[in-house]
């Protein structure tokens, strides 16, 4: 999933088990920098990158969420 027309051609049962794949990539990469940290094992640069990517991931949630959720005028 690279661009938004990508996300507006796929149905929402696609979305949600992408949302989900991404949910939990999220939590594995939190994992993963939360250890790197604490054992002092990583560089500042791979956990740089690991941080990004969980960024990355969390734009593309956002995005997917916003696409399953219905605009509620009040």
């Amino acid at each position: 999933m690279n661009a938004p027309s990508e996300l507006s051609m796929k149905n929402d049962d696609v979305l949600h088990v992408e949302l989900e794949v991404f949910r939990q990539q999220h939590r594995d990469l939190d994992d993963a920098i939360h250890a790197l940290e604490e054992r002092g094992t990583g560089d500042q640069l791979t956990i740089r990158r690991l941080k990004k990517q969980k960024l990355l991931l969390k734009d593309k949630i956002s995005l997917i969420e916003d696409r399953l959720t219905p605009d509620i005028i009040a």
